[in-house]
């Protein structure tokens, strides 16, 4: 879970505003905007206070006529609706935008795209969320370039956590952690833009199973948090090194590290990342079988869920757990309630239906589920119950023959977003070098104060040969090892192992792969002929020893299978 909303909502209360009702007191109109505006943000614990003074606010704003002083109110008539009203929060948001357009503020219209973006993402309209988003990054790039950034790591966050798209996420953190890299990240102004950059490259790392880039960015925003500290932060990073750690099979050290930021969450009322860590939690008791300290863990995260009705896909996870334990133990009455809050649980995950289908036919198949419910119910001997489940079940049918049905749906439409998605990638990155040229600045080094142990001068050596390397396609060369490029190189390969980490953000076998599958997708593009060729042919054309692992890593890196790029290019020849 990313910690950025609650950086945003610290960010609002830097902006001033207000909203329509009843004509103010005169005695409040009086008043400057500065004052109305500490009163309004004093009283955010009393809406209806906080709604006279936004209405003195904007009166004032009226009467005086000034565009983005009316920009403000209704930015702050929003903010009122946040969580009660979402789509009246939405209206007020088009009243900022329609004010504040032209008006060269650094922060609208810019922050209400943003905003409302937020709104529809919990509307799960995560297209127009996206547009809403694109909208924010043109205006801040030519009145904001510090919230440019801003928004570009709302983006990633998007990608990330709502859509899936780690490697997506993962350019646009890196993109933001160069432009961070040239600023004071020392300074109040930008250590927490800097640490939420680190923050999500971590998280991204983690998604994607990569433990050692995981460790790399938590130890360094651990390391960042603390000098600046932010408490906040820094158990952010320990809880999301404790998730690490189960990856990687250290479960004590998972517990240790999720311990101690279980308080620091709840402190900070970080909600989403309470209930992350109770998933966590139950993970590593769950890897060190302590099957009642799992279940416990797993039960808080379900009491979260009920009090929030909100959770991802990722924390799903422990609902087989409670409904194995439970049956093991013959308590049929939990034992039915989590089967049917797993079941159910696709209702509020609109964007996950192929992970949870994978999960229910591969854990529980319908026709078992449905036959365990029916055994449950009848031994409960409630007929009434039996009559409620009986229609439930059918009901539940219903739900998943139509969920399969959109999902291969949303699949086919995914695979050819992906499709196109890598046919526009050179115009892509044309126009992400336009939009970027005020951070062409070239950083040779990450992060200077970070020490590798090598000198500088071996380090610009290595980084000569590798670009040599990569010009004369060396890469295509079968069997390639790390120690026989080093070999070549006349180094040694912990030397190149950690300047590929550090400077292509990536393992070495995963640097040849991307290299590999960059130059298949490129001469396929180009060459008609190698589309005929098979596909164990063209695993050989490309360095790779046989069909399935060019394909797998294929497939890792476009989300699709060379196949169906290869049937698509065909088509897209002919039409």
């Amino acid at each position: 879970m990313s910690p950025r909303k609650n950086l945003f909502l610290l960010f609002l209360l830097f902006l001033q505003s207000f909203s329509f009702a009843q004509p103010a007191e005169k005695k409040l109109l009086k008043l400057s905007y500065e004052e109305l505006h500490n009163l309004y943000f004093d009283n955010s614990k009393d809406p209806e206070l906080q709604l006279k003074y936004a209405n003195a606010y904007l009166e004032k704003a009226n009467k005086e006529n000034i565009s983005i002083r009316k920009a403000k109110a209704n930015y702050h008539l929003a903010l009122i609706y946040y969580k009660t009203n979402v789509n009246k929060a939405i209206m007020y948001l088009d009243s900022v935008i329609k004010y504040s357009q032209h008006t060269k503020d650094p922060f609208f219209p810019a922050a209400a795209y943003c905003e409302k973006a937020d709104f529809l993402k919990k509307k799960y309209k995560f297209k127009e969320a996206m547009k809403n988003y694109n909208l924010a990054e043109k205006v801040a790039f030519e009145t904001n370039i510090d919230y440019y950034y801003v928004v570009r790591e709302y983006i990633g966050i998007t990608k990330s956590e709502d859509l899936g798209d780690y490697n997506e996420a993962l350019t646009i953190f890196k993109e933001c952690l160069k432009y961070y890299n040239n600023k004071d990240v020392k300074s109040s102004k930008y250590s927490k833009n800097y640490q939420s950059i680190l923050f999500g490259l971590a998280d991204c790392y983690k998604s994607l199973k990569n433990t050692d880039s995981t460790s790399f960015y938590n130890k360094l925003g651990y390391k960042e948090s603390q000098t600046t500290k932010n408490e906040e932060y820094k158990y952010l990073f320990v809880l999301n090194e404790g998730a690490n750690c189960i990856l990687k099979r250290n479960y004590k050290a998972a517990l240790d590290s999720i311990k101690l930021a279980i308080p620091k969450m709840i402190d900070y009322n970080n909600t989403g990342n309470v209930l992350a860590a109770y998933y966590y939690q139950g993970k590593a008791y769950e890897g060190l079988a302590q099957k009642s300290e799992a279940v416990k863990s797993f039960i808080k995260v379900d009491s979260m869920y009920r009090k929030t009705n909100e959770i991802t896909n990722e924390f799903t996870d422990g609902y087989p757990y409670l409904i194995s334990y439970y049956k093991a133990l013959g308590d049929k009455e939990n034992q039915l309630k989590y089967i049917t809050t797993y079941m159910l649980i696709d209702s509020t995950l609109q964007k996950n239906y192929k992970e949870l289908n994978k999960i229910v036919i591969k854990d529980y198949d319908t026709p078992h589920l449905i036959s365990e419910k029916e055994s449950l119910i009848k031994s409960m001997g409630n007929q009434q119950t039996i009559f409620i489940w009986g229609l439930c079940i059918t009901l539940l049918t219903a739900l998943i023959i139509a969920v399969l049905g959109i999902y291969q749906y949303k699949l086919q439409k995914k695979y050819r977003l992906r499709f196109e998605a890598i046919i526009s990638e050179s115009t892509e990155k044309n126009e992400n070098k336009i939009l970027s040229e005020t951070s062409k600045e070239t950083v040779t080094e990450i992060d200077k104060t970070i020490e590798i142990g090598i000198a500088a001068e071996l380090v610009h050596q290595i980084l000569e040969k590798l670009n040599r390397f990569e010009k004369e396609k060396k890469y295509l060369e079968s069997n390639l090892t790390i120690q026989m490029l080093s070999n070549t190189f006349e180094t040694n390969s912990k030397y190149v192992s950690k300047i590929v980490n550090l400077y292509k953000g990536k393992t070495f076998i995963q640097y040849i792969n991307d290299l590999r599958i960059d130059y298949a997708i490129s001469q396929l593009k180009k060459n008609s002929k190698l589309r005929k060729y098979t596909i164990h042919a063209l695993a050989l054309e490309f360095g790779f020893n046989n069909a399935e692992s060019f394909s797998t890593v294929f497939n890792k890196k476009t989300g699709i299978k060379p196949s169906y790029f290869i049937k698509e290019l065909d088509a897209e020849t002919q039409s």
